[in-house]
């Protein structure tokens, strides 16, 4: 493998596509993601345990900085037409908690009324894409100021997704 500049990631190929290790420290400090690329096919990246549909990875052993720049600066980079391959089953439980946070998202209503649809058939909510976790997924919506609301941290987007990943560790709903 060789070290690649800007996301100190390494990478190697498999066949025909490409495969860069993406460090995404904060669930734990060794956690990484996948980011695979071949031509003529939709990049897809494995992102374990930090990013989950409509959700984020608890900070067991890093910040909230460390998911922020994981979830903001790294796969919030990647293409929009990304695949997300998550490593749990988590779609509705995150989807109930970020209506908790903006109710009046219609992209978020749309795709909880298509994860409920898919849990009935025994279906996976599995994959999604960047672009559609950058339209309802709270934790990679920051920047919004209904979410920004939602915390009352203003725009410090840092601090905004330490309450936010609070909040949803204590959720009921």
């Amino acid at each position: 493998p060789q070290r690649s500049s800007g996301i100190n990631a390494e990478y190697g190929d498999i066949g025909s596509l490409k495969v860069t290790c993406l460090e995404t420290p904060c669930h734990t400090t060794g956690h990484i993601c996948y980011l695979v690329e071949g031509e003529g096919a939709r990049p897809a990246v494995f992102t374990g345990d930090t990013l989950f549909t409509g959700g984020c990875g608890r900070f067991f052993e890093g910040t909230a900085p460390q998911m922020h720049r994981a979830l903001i600066d790294i796969l919030g980079s990647l293409p929009d037409e990304t695949l997300v391959y998550c490593g749990h089953e988590y779609a509705l439980q995150n989807l109930r908690f970020a209506l908790h946070v903006e109710p009046g998202n219609v992209a978020l209503q749309a795709m909880i009324a298509e994860c409920e649809g898919k849990r009935e058939r025994c279906e996976p909510t599995v994959p999604t894409t960047i672009a559609q976790e950058k339209s309802y997924n709270p934790f990679m919506r920051v920047g919004e100021p209904g979410v920004q609301e939602f915390t009352a941290c203003g725009s410090d987007t840092i601090e905004v997704m330490r309450v936010l990943r609070e909040r949803k560790d204590n959720f009921k709903g």
